[in-house]
């Protein structure tokens, strides 16, 4: 605890998991096979739970509703005491609750965004789960004047959707930056990447990742701009490689689904990336290639533009960019 008597901040580890409620589940669920999640529990069919092929559970619950609305990420604590933290020391969380019907099981605390209401989760003692078994390519690339891969040695690719690995991050429109970036910087272990400012030097964007000291983490796990109104911008989720990546927007595309932006790269983050719509109007993105960082780089600033989003690929969409 601070030697000013002041709780500790909570730790978190990882990024784990998002809700998302639908109006038709059927098309919800048609879309989340094909964009390369794996179903991995169907309490009834009015709440599924998705999963990618890495160690997570799962990383995305579909549920029915009356209207579709973002239901929230989770970021997996330390520990029990920071979920005992969270339930005492944050407006309006809920007390300790039993994930009982999710893979993986585990103890829960939710809270309301403090700015716009949305919920946000915190997760202990969740049971990984086994690495699915996908075949995945990790054939070596030639360079002009590098030849890798052994002569007489092809390179042959499967159609399919693009294997989900796991959740990288969420964003979201908030409607007041400084009061969302003092509440999470305070409570939480989260450290800002990058700030953007507008041209009058006033911070409007940051992309947060985890202080977890030496370890390496991905440059954001959670990021919001300011706009007017709130809305949840986008989950991404990563896959493999390139190649797979683009074989899964070619497979989106041919099923007929609406792309946002991309395959392009991203500056902030460096991460290749490719945004959908799904049915309901929701952004999903695939990525990969994204950089890694630890608690020792410092946070970089920098003014707001199209040229700070991405240095290759198709150009911004207007809608992309928050609502002023």
């Amino acid at each position: 605890m601070p030697s000013d008597g002041a709780p500790r901040k909570i730790q978190l580890v990882r990024i784990a998991h998002v809700y998302y409620k639908y109006t038709d589940m059927d098309k919800a669920i048609t879309f989340l096979n094909d964009f390369g999640f794996t179903e991995e529990k169907r309490v009834s069919d009015d709440k599924i739970y998705f999963r990618g092929y890495g160690t997570e559970p799962w990383v995305l619950c579909a549920i029915k509703a009356d209207k579709p609305e973002f239901g929230g990420a989770a970021f997996a604590v330390e520990s029990l005491e920071d979920l005992e933290i969270a339930a005492e020391v944050i407006p309006k969380a809920t007390k300790i609750y039993e994930l009982s019907d999710a893979p993986g099981g585990g103890k829960c605390v939710t809270f309301p965004d403090p700015v716009d209401g949305f919920p946000f989760h915190l997760v202990y003692g969740q049971e990984p789960a086994q690495m699915l078994d996908i075949p995945l390519p990790h054939e070596p690339v030639n360079y002009p004047t590098e030849k890798n891969r052994p002569v007489n040695k092809f390179q042959r690719f499967q159609k399919r959707p693009a294997p989900v690995h796991k959740l990288g991050h969420f964003g979201v429109r908030t409607t007041n930056f400084a009061k969302a970036y003092e509440f999470y910087s305070a409570h939480f272990n989260f450290i800002a990447s990058d700030l953007i400012h507008d041209k009058n030097k006033i911070d409007r964007t940051v992309f947060y990742r985890l202080d977890r000291g030496d370890e390496e983490v991905d440059h954001h796990v959670f990021f919001f701009a300011e706009g007017d109104p709130y809305r949840v911008h986008h989950s991404s989720f990563e896959t493999h490689d390139f190649d797979t990546q683009v074989l899964g927007h070619d497979w989106l595309r041919e099923k007929g689904y609406k792309n946002c932006w991309g395959v392009g790269r991203h500056v902030l983050g460096s991460q290749i990336f490719d945004y959908w719509y799904d049915p309901h109007g929701f952004i999903m993105e695939h990525y990969v290639d994204g950089d890694q960082v630890n608690a020792s780089e410092p946070t970089h600033r920098s003014m707001a533009g199209p040229g700070s989003l991405h240095v290759w690929g198709p150009d911004v969409p207007g809608d992309f960019l928050p609502a002023k």
